[in-house]
Formats: C-alpha cells, sequence, structure tokens
C-alpha cells in the first residue's frame, strides 16, 4: 500500500478504535492477516466451546482452520453430514460458548458495528449469550456513520454475500439491494451495536488489508 493512503487509513482506525473504546467494546488493531491470526488464538483458550457466524473473513485470515485443529470444542455448522436439525440445534448452543466469532457488514468510525443477517443467528449471538465475542475486520468495513453503513450493506456485502450463497435475490442479479421480498432474502434483521453494558465483552480486531465483503 502506498504510504500516503497507509497513513490515512491508520488515522481512521485509530479513531474508530478510540470510539470502540468509549463504547465499552475493546479494540485491538492488527497489520495483516497473520497478526490477526495470532491475536485470535491469543484470546481463546485450549478447551474452549467455540462458535461463530458465517464469515469470509475468518476464512482468509485462516482463523476457520485454527477453529478446526482439535485444540478447541468448536460448534462446527459446517461439518459433513449435519441435518438441518443439527445446524439449527448448533444456532442455539452457540449462546452457551465460551467465545463467539464473526466478522461486521461495518463499523463506524463513532465506534457502532451494524450487522444485516437473514437466519440471525449471528446477529443474536453478538447481542446476547455467548460469554466473549470476538470481530474480526479489514479496514475496509470501516464507514463515516451508521447512514454508510447501510449504504455499504446495499452496495457491497449483501449482494456479494447473496451470490456466494447461491440465493436467487434479485441483489445477486443486479449488484445492489433492489429492498426485495423474495424468499431468499438475506437481510431480514438489522443490528445496531453502540455503547455496551458488559465492558469489553465485545472485542474487535481492525485489520490493516481489506478483506472479506
Amino acid at each position: 500500500m502506498d504510504e500516503n493512503k497507509k497513513a490515512v487509513m491508520e488515522k481512521r482506525i485509530e479513531k474508530t478504535m478510540a470510539n470502540l473504546a468509549k463504547n465499552k467494546m475493546k479494540p485491538y488493531y492488527a497489520k495483516d492477516k497473520q497478526e490477526a491470526l495470532q491475536l485470535v488464538e491469543s484470546l481463546l483458550q485450549e478447551g474452549q466451546t467455540i462458535a461463530c457466524g458465517g464469515s469470509m473473513t475468518l476464512e482468509e485470515c485462516g482463523i476457520m482452520q485454527l477453529l478446526r485443529s482439535g485444540k478447541y470444542n468448536f460448534l462446527d455448522r459446517a461439518k459433513p453430514g449435519l441435518t438441518p436439525q443439527d445446524i439449527t440445534e448448533i444456532y442455539r448452543k452457540a449462546f452457551f460458548a465460551d467465545n463467539y466469532l464473526l466478522s461486521a457488514n461495518a463499523i463506524t468510525e463513532n465506534g457502532e458495528l451494524y450487522n444485516v443477517d437473514g437466519n440471525s443467528n449471528r446477529v443474536a449471538a453478538l447481542a446476547f449469550g455467548p460469554s466473549s465475542v470476538i470481530v474480526v475486520a479489514g479496514y475496509n468495513k470501516i464507514v463515516p456513520d451508521i447512514d454508510a453503513a447501510v449504504e455499504r450493506v446495499k452496495k457491497t456485502a449483501a449482494p456479494a454475500n447473496a451470490i456466494r450463497l447461491h440465493c436467487a435475490t434479485p441483489c445477486a442479479k443486479v449488484g445492489e439491494c433492489m429492498d426485495c421480498h423474495s424468499d431468499g432474502r438475506i437481510c431480514c434483521n438489522y443490528l445496531v451495536s453502540a455503547q455496551q453494558r458488559h465492558q469489553d465483552r465485545i472485542k474487535v480486531i481492525l485489520v490493516g488489508e481489506e478483506l472479506g465483503y
């Protein structure tokens, strides 16, 4: 990355981290994917029960491979051979996890997380249940405010995820939100995580690379 662009990125990350801390979330900075992976590993303990939301960011950082290493009691919803009922049970068990990992659809410079879900198991666990939540997000997820976060989901995150998940939605066909009423709609519940009641329950790792959607 050009040094001038990097300096601007780092200033935005610093501002975002300061406001996350004001909102009682614990911020961390990782310069790249490898450092993000090391940070996540340092926050987990062997034998803990771990769950996660679907995330390209976790895949790109090698975090999913870590979770499947055998060090943890990983509630793996993608394990081969699971029935729909098995997967639903994993969603429910996730509320009792020691750590829940996910990315974010957007993070505002004001220190807010913005997430949109279809099944909503991810936003539910983020809001309540697991003892600790770890959010990993590339700097590309940082936006000025909630209005920009909403726009980012409509123009970037939702269409890309709809294509990834093979959803027969208008956004997958045209590349942006059409405010659809499709049965395959993935934008069903919207969560803004602002100031938290429980100090540092949510940890946010901001990575100095573009990651995920």
